[in-house]
């Protein structure tokens, strides 16, 4: 349907990341996370501006990604500036239903915002679980299949409903605010996600 422009990049080859093996220190992370993880339930109004490239079976785009979320509510709007073509989503992760704009014939509603997402533009995109995701935690509601962390202590890999997502770089601690995801790469089948992070907004509690 060619929502976005079509992207083809090539990614930087990086050396292999250093994943905790020790036991001792892989509860050491557990247990930093489970300091995180309190703080981002306390903040669960939040925003960020991003950048982000979608492929699925040889077909994909890339663009501009403005997420913000209030609880499970969310406003997703992506914007692809070479021709102008624009989206958003809105929807609620704790019913999965959504409603898509910027399509020819009007807006689409549907009770899986993931499913609708995919009968529109081709793209599978795990918006209900991406919520999670994004801030580096696993999906609530779903089963972890697998984790690691890396050197520094924080999330390196996370499978859940059949994606792998790899988190490849943060953004440091600041301001009372803890690490967050600032690369993230999400791969299931021949679907694949890419987000750049530019900025974080977190609404005082």
């Amino acid at each position: 349907m060619g929502l976005l422009a079509a992207c083809a990049t090539t990614a930087p080859r990086r050396s292999p990341p250093q994943v905790l093996v020790d036991p001792q220190a892989i509860v050491a992370a557990e247990q930093a996370e489970g300091e995180r993880s309190r703080w981002l339930s306390n903040h669960s109004k939040w925003a960020f501006e991003g950048r982000v490239a979608i492929s699925n079976a040889g077909k994909g785009g890339s663009g501009r990604i403005d997420w913000k979320q209030e609880g499970g509510a969310y406003v997703v709007s992506l914007s692809a500036p070479v021709t102008r073509q624009s989206w958003r989503l809105t929807g609620d992760t704790h019913s999965e239903a959504g409603t898509l704009e910027g399509l020819d014939g009007g807006p689409r509603q549907g009770e899986d915002a993931e499913a609708l997402l995919q009968a529109a533009t081709g793209w599978e995109i795990p918006v209900n679980a991406l919520a999670d995701w994004v801030l580096g935690r696993s999906a609530a509601g779903y089963p972890v299949e697998a984790r690691t962390y890396s050197a520094e202590g924080r999330p390196q890999t996370l499978e859940q409903v059949g994606w792998k997502i790899d988190y490849v770089e943060w953004h440091p601690p600041e301001a009372g605010q803890p690490a967050l995801p600032k690369r993230i790469e999400a791969a299931r089948d021949s679907a694949k996600v890419r987000l750049l992070i530019d900025h974080w907004d977190f609404a005082t509690p």
